[in-house]
């Protein structure tokens, strides 16, 4: 793992925040989960396997730090770990099969069912939901699934001519 894959990581996760705090709700007030999303995207780039753990943990610090859900700090971290984890997994595995655009959106809506599921079912386990897993998991974390299946790609492509001229981006498919 190279510093400077380190540093872009760590931008992308700054850039997610600062998208997140900016952005008004979309629908119903939903937001996309921008650090989530730009987490996808660092690893679409760089494609390190080494960057899995301390990449997850940071956006889930990130994610817990900036939480409105009572009693959501751990449950962030949590979710976020397993996240990056299964977002890795898949990258490592469809990378070489898919368009890379089709394995962003893949990975951002698969990436954020994770996410929900796993957040959700630690919120369940250590401090209660305010409302039942399937009312919650069907009206919020569905709908930013299908958001950041289509997010996920748009900032992707953003990303790339910028991080292909650090020479982070060379390694992957990248096909329009």
């Amino acid at each position: 793992m190279k510093v400077k894959e380190m540093a872009v990581t760590a931008l992308f996760l700054a850039l997610g925040l600062i998208l997140h705090q900016i952005t008004v709700g979309l629908l119903a007030g939903m937001k996309p989960d921008f650090v989530i999303t730009m987490l996808f995207v660092s690893f679409l780039i760089i494609r390190n396997a080494r960057l899995t753990l301390p990449a997850g943990l940071a956006a889930g610090i990130i994610a817990a730090l900036t939480t409105s859900m009572p009693g959501g700090q751990l449950p962030n971290i949590i979710d976020k770990l397993i996240t990056a984890a299964v977002a890795m997994g898949l990258i490592k595995l469809l990378g070489g099969r898919l368009n890379s655009y089709l394995l962003a959106g893949l990975v951002g809506f698969l990436g954020t069912i994770v996410s929900g599921l796993a957040f959700l079912t630690a919120v369940a386990f250590i401090v209660g939901l305010p409302a039942p897993f399937m009312a919650l998991f069907v009206t919020v974390v569905v709908p930013t699934a299908v958001i950041n299946a289509f997010l996920t790609p748009f900032l992707y492509g953003l990303a790339l001519a910028p991080a292909r001229s650090l020479g982070l981006a060379g390694r992957a498919k990248h096909s329009a």
